[in-house]
């Protein structure tokens, strides 16, 4: 069924309303969808290398929305759902425990994690969760999901079809290394 999703997004990428798919698709994605939106900026980047920038700029707008929705997920409806059913299991302790890791490595979570294929809307609804800082969560979903989108952009503009079968197998590895980078200068930063 999830390929059979997947297929059904990437079909979206060639429709005539392409760029309001691939806005409702990564705004979907922070927040409760399975598929990621590269399954559309892909195709559509390399069909039309002249809107990569606004494409990279679509799914990191509707990104942070969507984010904002699954922050809202995780701080509204969080403690409703999950702590009774913690509480039920003998783990009432587990979410307090979430809550001191996150706040101690929040923001270097949702850096890292925002710029890998890992699913957003795990951070965004632990962030909410957690009760995480909203304009630090703002803050760093921005800076991000805007490094992923725009690299994925700039190297499809750059390098065209070839670079898609390395950007598919090895997106990972990139965005790691890149969010490895960001940490880093962070970190320097604060010992500065």
């Amino acid at each position: 069924m999830l390929r059979a999703l997947y297929d059904f997004v990437l079909r979206l990428a060639g429709h005539r309303h392409a760029g309001a798919w691939l806005s409702a698709v990564s705004f979907a994605e922070s927040s409760f969808f399975p598929i990621p939106p590269d399954a559309m900026l892909v195709p559509m980047c390399l069909a039309r290398p002249e809107r990569a920038w606004r494409y990279a700029a679509l799914c990191t707008i509707a990104s942070v929305l969507g984010g904002l929705l699954g922050y809202l997920i995780g701080y509204f409806l969080f403690e409703a759902i999950a702590q009774p059913i913690l509480a039920a299991y003998g783990h009432a302790e587990a979410l307090e425990s979430f809550r001191g890791w996150f706040a101690r490595w929040g923001a270097a979570v949702i850096l890292i994690k925002g710029l890998t294929p890992i699913p957003f809307k795990i951070v965004t609804i632990g962030a909410g969760a957690a009760a995480f800082d909203p304009w630090i969560f703002l803050l760093t979903s921005i800076i991000t999901r805007g490094a992923r989108f725009f690299l994925v952009a700039a190297m499809l503009r750059r390098f065209g079809e070839p670079v898609r079968g390395f950007i598919e197998e090895r997106l990972t590895l990139i965005t790691t290394v890149v969010a490895v980078a960001i940490v880093g200068g962070f970190a320097a930063l604060r010992f500065l």
